[in-house]
């Protein structure tokens, strides 16, 4: 029986204004946020299979002006500008070129839902299709979004919108797959796991590791959610946070030790915690566990001492700053069906993962191979895992990520992929149905990145300035894998820019290069960023590493390894690979390009001229 659409007529009185505005009670707004750093532009927002609805409501009197931004710059952005004037609400669509100038779209896809005023507000409704084959428009996915907005306190007059000096900016979205709105109730207990005061040193980037300590529990519960507590202030200082299960040997005189990782004098107590718990990274809003599952604590293989990480992003190597950053996370006594583990898929974090300099795109894979899925899944769970939702993790130079999935050398859907990652937004991405992963599938974490404007090898590493490519797996039951991850052979790679011989034994890392003569007594990563490099020379670099044989990592809890873990496997065949997304525009793309060529030009030449509002 299909529902009842009720309307109402609200006649609003705003001193001498009066509106009378039409609203649906069909559905609510599920989704909202606050685009601005003092609460002033507010967005809500919900969307079918077919179109997208916003209100925006914002403290001015004036115009309200919403963009999509391929890069979350003015240019070749997708505009609506829209208010009340004179007690008539207005809208317009409009889009930009790239010298950043304000065009009216012809084709006017944004359509007013309703608008109303007060004497400091501005509620402004409007809706669109996701896909509106309008060149000028830019296509709503589930990829990241990068939203620009402004305001003026003016309406829009007869030449177009004033600018809005420094009321505007940016923010990243997922409009269509956003974090679970999932709720707790308010009565659930919770505990805190985060730093005391630590003095984050004047250096581009620090890893500081904190060993903590699970309250103790008379019997097993479960963890139903987890948010970030980030120091106000250190939004952009604190870049992600891990969390990793310890050996349970250890004693409370170790506990609440803090060092930095991966020091020389880190405390060796440390080397026990190996395993990711939880994983957030910058942007994020947390983690509501499905209903079913959830993180066990309480038994004897549960985390009792955990090592809390926080990767501290210091570019502009700010002194005298002192954080006390961490997790909050949310328990019940009401045991789930299932409890939730992790995986940590991708690229083996080394020197090894090596990015040309001067490309616009290079790719990178990272192999959760088939022979240690194979070996895991038979011993512990031989009926397979069900994936419920992925954290993707690159670092500047990251482009696009997915995470891909094989069955029998035949590609599936992708387990995720966001093709416009952003760095400053990395957001768990929640299954709509949840995945089945079977003894002997594989996975392949593969990032685009730009080294654009570099001049020296990227590196994979710890910094910021380095580069990773991972995909960590929320899945259930939870089972005894903790990585499943690759590396691609270095001979290959030094062969490439003409080494023939390293200095043995190997007693330096990085290890010596002892031939040809160019290259005598460099590190590897000297001889590497004195190459000679070119795009041409950096596309067959590419081509070739992504044909390497490549070493395992498939590593149980505690520092323990399945057998499969150091051996050298080649790439999998593909025989099949998955379908690109198709959209509705698509086939009329192709079918009519050159068509579609012909009325752009067209188009273009009758555009009204705005002047610059961003």
């Amino acid at each position: 029986m299909p529902s009842k659409r009720v309307y109402f007529c609200t006649l609003v009185f705003f001193g001498t204004l009066r509106y009378c505005a039409v609203f649906s009670m069909k559905t609510g707004f599920r989704h909202s946020t606050i685009l601005d750093a003092h609460g002033k532009y507010k967005l809500r927002w919900r969307y079918d299979e077919s179109k997208i609805t916003f209100e925006a409501e914002v403290e001015t009197k004036g115009y309200i002006g919403f963009g999509l931004s391929p890069n979350g710059a003015m240019a070749l952005s997708d505009i609506v500008i829209g208010g009340v004037e004179k007690g008539k609400p207005y809208l317009q669509d409009y889009f930009t070129d790239l010298n950043r100038k304000v065009h009216r779209d012809v084709e006017q896809n944004y359509k007013l839902e309703y608008a109303m005023e007060n004497h400091t507000h501005t509620v402004l409704a409007f809706s669109r299709d996701l896909h509106t084959c309008d060149n000028s428009d830019k296509d709503i996915t589930e990829d990241t979004v990068r939203v620009i907005w402004a305001y003026h306190c003016d309406d829009v007059g007869p030449s177009g919108p004033k600018y809005h000096g420094v009321n505007r900016g940016r923010k990243s979205l997922r409009l269509l797959n956003p974090t679970s709105t999932a709720s707790i109730p308010p009565e659930t207990s919770f505990f805190d796991l985060h730093n005391l005061n630590v003095p984050v040193p004047s250096k581009d980037t620090t890893y500081w590791c904190q060993l903590l300590k699970i309250p103790e529990v008379p019997r097993k519960h479960h963890v139903i959610r987890i948010e970030p507590l980030i120091q106000r202030g250190h939004e952009s200082l604190v870049h992600h946070i891990l969390l990793y299960h310890c050996d349970s040997k250890l004693n409370d005189s170790e506990f609440e030790f803090g060092h930095e990782c991966y020091h020389p004098n880190m405390p060796d107590s440390f080397l026990t915690c190996e395993t990711v718990v939880f994983a957030w990274a910058i942007g994020g809003e947390g983690l509501t566990y499905p209903q079913h599952v959830g993180l066990s604590i309480g038994t004897s293989i549960d985390p009792f001492y955990v090592l809390m990480e926080i990767h501290y992003d210091n570019p502009d190597n700010q002194q005298g700053v002192m954080d006390s950053s961490g997790l909050r996370l949310f328990y019940t006594p009401e045991l789930r069906q299932y409890d939730a583990g992790v995986i940590e898929t991708g690229v083996w974090v080394s020197l090894y993962h090596m990015l040309p300099p001067g490309l616009q795109e290079y790719i990178s894979e990272g192999h959760c191979t088939h022979e240690c899925l194979q070996e895991a899944l038979d011993h512990e769970m031989p009926s397979g895992i069900r994936v419920f939702a992925v954290l993707m993790h690159s670092h500047l130079a990251g482009r696009a990520i997915r995470t891909r999935h094989f069955r029998d050398k035949v590609e599936l859907q992708p387990l995720s992929r966001d093709d416009e990652f952003d760095f400053n937004f990395q957001e768990f991405q929640y299954m709509k149905e949840e995945r089945l992963v079977l003894p002997g599938d594989s996975l392949i974490t593969e990032c685009k990145y730009s080294t654009k404007g570099r001049s020296n090898m990227t590196w994979g590493g710890l910094s910021t300035r380095n580069e990773m490519c991972l995909s960590y797996l929320l899945y259930y039951p939870r089972i005894n894998l903790a990585r499943c991850e690759s590396l691609p052979e270095i001979n290959g790679q030094l062969k490439f820019i003409g080494v023939k011989e390293i200095q043995v034994p190997v007693t330096t890392w990085p290890f010596v290069i002892k031939s040809p003569r160019k290259y005598r007594n460099l590190t590897f990563t000297e001889a590497m960023d004195k190459y000679e490099w070119s795009r041409k020379r950096g596309k067959a670099f590419n081509e070739m590493v992504l044909q390497l044989p490549m070493n395992v990592r498939c590593s149980k809890w505690d520092q323990e390894e399945w057998s499969i873990q150091g051996m050298i496997v080649s790439p999998p065949e593909i025989e099949s690979e998955a379908r690109p997304r198709l959209t509705p525009c698509s086939t009329a793309s192709e079918l009519h390009g050159g068509a579609a060529l012909a009325i752009l030009c067209s188009v273009f030449l009758a555009r009204t001229w705005i002047p610059l509002w961003l």
